[in-house]
């Protein structure tokens, strides 16, 4: 399946993909313990988490789609270093603030701007792991030096060489069924399961960094400090095993801090006529409505992110919110932590539910992997997973109660969580596969793909017809070598710029990222607004819409694909 060495993709997998959430997961489920136990402010202590959690979507926003462009020209495994880099000072520095504004904000968004690279990088590197290493064909070979013969010292004509016989077909044909067995969406399953991996890693190990700490008689507020240094000098090291574990991948060879300055040229003088980095950037979004597959990736993107902090934020708001309005709370316990610890009930089935979703999205993404693999022509696994999305947000917002025993409760919650979360799961992996699928070139039906070659490749072909052959030599349509170089550099030019953009998947992978940073914001802010102004239930209608929308997108598109079939 890999083209990738083993070493490259260990890293990849154990390293990006399992650690690039787990930092993030350990900062946002510990940044209140920073908050009252390190800098000493007991109120107001939810306002403060929000707007860290805000200031850090608006940096992400911008810093995603940057990376991923420094990324095209600087590389995918200079990006992950300083990623990591700027993650572990970030973390040691945390721990100094002696107060929330400003000295906080500016260590959360020290880290976003890390967090941003390592995140962006897990979608940018996932082609690599599949890319072949660029081959001569034998095309090239044939024009350099003398043509070859056939055995007689004739050699073939310049339009033999380029006629389909059924020979070449076989081989074209074989060629492209072991690009669709090296298919990304496999492998966006296997990162689906690490980066799951990554989030328990977070809460099973990181975060009781400082209880384990704390056994050595050791104060609370130092124990947490030190969890953080841990942290922290772990990232650094996971600098170096980048730095090491990522040299020589597939498409990376020409880039460089060079290119970085040259815009993706090697020299000053190769880089006139180079696309710019703003540029590379506002193509990848003109694809998204181009290529109608890498179009349902973002919006994928876009729903998957919502969904991930719907089911993080908005599973335990709306549980402490039945709570309290049922009188099962104490109503005097405004402040987060007082609600912990007067309404211990709700803390626990927040933290059920919200478990159970998540441990069905981590059995399930190898299983969307497979699936989108297999059935790439209608994208059904992405569409299943909407489906689910669909239904599972309408019925948790029709729920009397989120208990599952009681009177108004059900113990199918559960099941609704578990739908939560292969809708979650399926989105996410789904869309990665469909970004893999495009940069390598893969975003369209191979047999369709074929045909078109096949088409445009038959029309070079300059062999005389009928009797042709017996007219004078100055009679023939023989083509000359002026014809050959104007029709044939052309083909093969178009074939590598339309069914590959291995030079912009950085910049893809920042706008991947981008959809979903909007994603999340629409939902915090507006969901947020609603659920205090409306009801506790409408950032579930708004998550059940936005499934919808990708159901029926989706929809739309495969029945275009398959009109197109005809």
């Amino acid at each position: 399946m890999f083209t990738a060495t083993r070493l490259q993709a260990a890293t990849y997998f154990l390293g990006v993909c399992l650690f690039s959430i787990a930092f993030l997961v350990f900062l946002n489920s510990s940044v209140s313990f920073v908050i009252t136990d390190l800098i000493g402010q007991t109120t107001q202590v939810g306002d403060a988490v929000g707007t860290l959690g805000f200031a850090d979507e608006l940096v992400v926003l911008v810093a995603c789609p940057a990376w991923g462009v420094i990324s095209d020209r600087l590389g995918v495994r200079a990006v992950c270093v300083l990623g990591y880099i700027i993650v572990g000072l970030a973390l040691l520095l945390f721990v100094q603030a002696r107060n929330v504004y400003p000295q906080l904000l500016l260590a959360r968004l020290f880290f976003s701007i890390g967090g941003a690279a390592t995140s962006t990088m897990v979608t940018a590197i996932l082609p690599s792991m599949i890319t072949p290493r660029p081959k001569h064909e034998d095309i090239d070979s044939r024009a350099v030096g003398p043509p070859p013969t056939n055995g007689q010292g004739v050699s073939p004509s310049s339009s033999s060489e380029i006629t389909i016989t059924p020979q070449r077909l076989h081989h074209r044909t074989s060629q492209e069924s072991k690009t669709v067995e090296q298919s990304p969406t496999r492998i966006a399953g296997i990162v689906g399961f690490f980066t799951g991996c990554g989030a328990l890693l977070a809460l099973g190990v990181f975060l009781r960094l400082p209880e384990l700490i704390q056994r050595t008689n050791v104060q609370p507020g130092p124990a947490l400090a030190d969890s953080y240094y841990i942290v922290g000098a772990l990232s650094l090291i996971l600098s170096v095993v980048c730095f090491i574990g990522m040299r020589h991948l597939s498409g990376e060879d020409d880039k460089g801090w060079r290119a970085l300055v040259y815009g993706g040229a090697k020299s000053p003088s190769s880089a006139k006529g180079k696309p710019s980095s703003l540029w590379s950037l506002f193509e990848s979004i003109i694809l998204g409505f181009k290529s109608p597959l890498l179009g349902l990736g973002y919006l994928g993107g876009f729903v998957a992110r919502a969904s991930s902090v719907g089911i993080s934020l908005f599973i335990p708001l709306f549980v402490n919110a039945y709570y309290m309005s049922s009188g099962l709370c104490d109503k005097s316990g405004h402040n987060p932590q007082d609600t912990k610890d007067h309404c211990r009930g709700a803390y626990v089935l927040a933290a059920e539910l919200t478990g159970v979703s998540q441990l069905v999205a981590l059995l399930f993404s190898p299983v969307f992997g497979f699936l989108a693999d297999r059935f790439q022509r209608f994208n059904a696994p992405l569409l299943i997973a909407a489906v689910f999305g669909t239904l599972g947000y309408v019925t948790l917002a029709v729920l009397e109660s989120p208990m599952p025993s009681g009177e108004h409760g059900s113990p199918w919650v559960f099941f609704i969580m578990a739908l939560l979360g292969i809708s979650q799961i399926g989105a996410i992996v789904c869309s990665l596969g469909l970004l893999g699928r495009c940069v390598v070139g893969l975003d369209h039906d191979t047999s369709i793909v074929a045909n078109d070659r096949i088409r445009v490749v038959a029309t070079q072909d300059h062999t005389p017809s009928d009797n042709s052959h017996l007219l004078p030599a100055e009679h023939r349509n023989v083509p000359t070598a002026e014809d050959c170089e104007s029709e044939d550099a052309p083909l093969l030019r178009s074939q590598q710029t339309v069914y590959s953009r291995e030079h912009l998947k950085g910049s893809i992978a920042g706008v991947y990222s981008l959809a979903g940073g909007i994603g999340i914001l629409l939902l915090t802010k507006v969901g947020g607004v609603m659920f205090d102004k409306v009801s506790p239930i409408a950032p579930f209608a708004m998550l059940a819409a936005f499934n919808f929308l990708l159901l029926i997108v989706g929809t739309v598109q495969g029945i275009s694909i398959a009109w197109e079939g005809r």
